[in-house]
């Protein structure tokens, strides 16, 4: 066991599985106390069980570190702050929480429906509402701590998955609320969209031509649980590991502008905006176009 989180206290969701057990592991072998967190449902959000969390649990103590599990749905405030509430009953206090519990249902938006979008976006972020809402009042109490939030690269957009890709953006600007918010506070807040072979990754139209394991994740997500990274400052950002590649996201910016003397009208639009303030290029679109011929010819798209 190492001691990169030594002392420390973290909760992590979604623990039960892919990412979110390696994770757990992962703080556990470098010095912290768990909270195990799993509500156990299948991709789709269906037959939750205890047991996921548990076995978590165990393997953790199995190998000589502290954890308890949290079998609860964070998708509702009383789940979130439950969480936060073990951890504090259990261990006194609360460190980090890193928020990986998702589901997916996927649809074309033009045939999704109202129980396809809302559980998908009370997940992914509600769930992280929640955990940070509970955990971010305590550690503006001890004045220290951090958040994690994972978000995906499909935050720019998504041809079938409307309801997740929605969700993800929506992290990324909580995440960034919460750095400015809090940092006062001395508490950070950070993303991570992770590119790995998972449950969820498994069912992806395409070959990821960068992907790695959720070990390459859970490396990423302890540096940012630790003092080193509190040291430096890191908050408001969004990494992307995937295997051997580490990035860091752009943060949103105008790109042009152009000023109008008197009132805006559409005919003045017409004419400054196509030259003068212009488009910013979107490479998915083109890359949904290469999906689309690759998909006619019969062969499965690279990205």
């Amino acid at each position: 066991m190492g001691n990169f989180l030594a002392g420390k206290v973290v909760a992590v969701t979604g623990a039960g599985r892919g990412i979110g057990r390696a994770v757990a592991l992962a703080a556990a072998d470098e010095g912290a106390r768990v909270v195990v967190n799993d509500y156990g449902v299948s991709v789709a959000g269906a037959d939750p069980t205890s047991d996921i969390a548990d076995q978590v649990v165990e393997e953790i103590t199995a190998a000589g570190g502290e954890a308890v599990a949290v079998a609860d749905d964070i998708s509702t405030m009383a789940g979130g702050q439950r969480l936060v509430d073990t951890a504090l009953a259990s261990y006194g206090r609360l460190d980090g929480v890193v928020c990986v519990a998702g589901i997916l249902r996927e649809r074309m938006l033009f045939n999704m429906s109202e129980q396809e979008w809302d559980p998908v976006v009370a997940t992914h972020l509600k769930g992280t509402f929640t955990v940070f809402r509970a955990a971010s009042a305590v550690m503006r109490a001890q004045r220290s701590g951090t958040l994690i939030g994972f978000t995906s690269g499909n935050h720019q957009g998504s041809v079938s998955q409307a309801n997740y890709s929605a969700a993800k953006g929506g992290i990324i600007s909580l995440v960034r609320s919460a750095a400015l918010g809090l940092h006062t506070y001395g508490v950070s807040a950070n993303a991570v969209a992770p590119v790995a072979r998972t449950r969820m990754s498994a069912g992806v139209p395409m070959e990821l031509t960068e992907i790695g394991e959720p070990a390459d994740v859970a490396a990423l997500v302890v540096y940012l649980l630790s003092e080193q990274a509190r040291e430096q400052g890191i908050t408001g950002q969004v990494y992307t590991v995937a295997g051997p590649k580490l990035a860091v996201w752009a943060q949103p910016r105008e790109l042009r502008a152009a000023y109008a003397e008197g009132a805006w009208t559409p005919e003045r639009i017409a004419a400054f905006l196509p030259g003068t303030v212009g488009v910013d290029p979107m490479p998915l679109l083109e890359r949904v176009a290469e999906m689309g011929r690759a998909a006619r010819a019969g062969e499965r798209p690279n990205t």
